[in-house]
């Protein structure tokens, strides 16, 4: 983030938690209830109401269920403690990204997760072998 980003973010935190600490934010309607965040902006209005009904029984696009796959075997691989068993769920992750990098335009995106994939390589213990 540049120095001018920071420092606008920084103003408007500033200005939020005052406006928190004199109580602007306490009467708002809503208040206590949940937001209902819907994430279909990017859809158009003659496909909304097929999307909500996908949306709501469980379906994802193909693109989104693969990162969810890729997700979940980051998980399992997180989890597990057998050097074999780590060796093929890597592969087997790998094999996953390979397929969704092929199916889109440009290659995913895994660098906000870097730091965790990092933690789970130091913890794969690596063995020499032994002539």
């Amino acid at each position: 983030m540049s120095l001018s980003l920071a420092f606008i973010e920084q103003i408007a935190e500033e200005r939020i938690r005052a406006a928190q600490e004199q109580g602007a934010f306490d009467d708002l309607p809503g208040r206590g209830k949940t937001l209902d965040l819907d994430d279909d902006a990017h859809v158009p209005p003659e496909l909304k109401m097929a999307w909500r009904v996908l949306k709501n029984a469980g379906c994802l696009p193909p693109e989104l269920e693969a990162e969810r796959e890729i997700n979940t075997a980051l998980e399992l691989l997180s989890a597990m403690d057998d050097e074999a068993q780590r060796y093929r769920q890597m592969q087997r992750l790998n094999l996953l990204v390979t397929k969704l990098n092929e199916s889109r335009r440009r290659p995913v995106f895994l660098e906000a997760e870097q730091v965790y994939y990092d933690k789970i390589v130091a913890r794969a213990p690596v063995r020499k072998k032994t002539p």
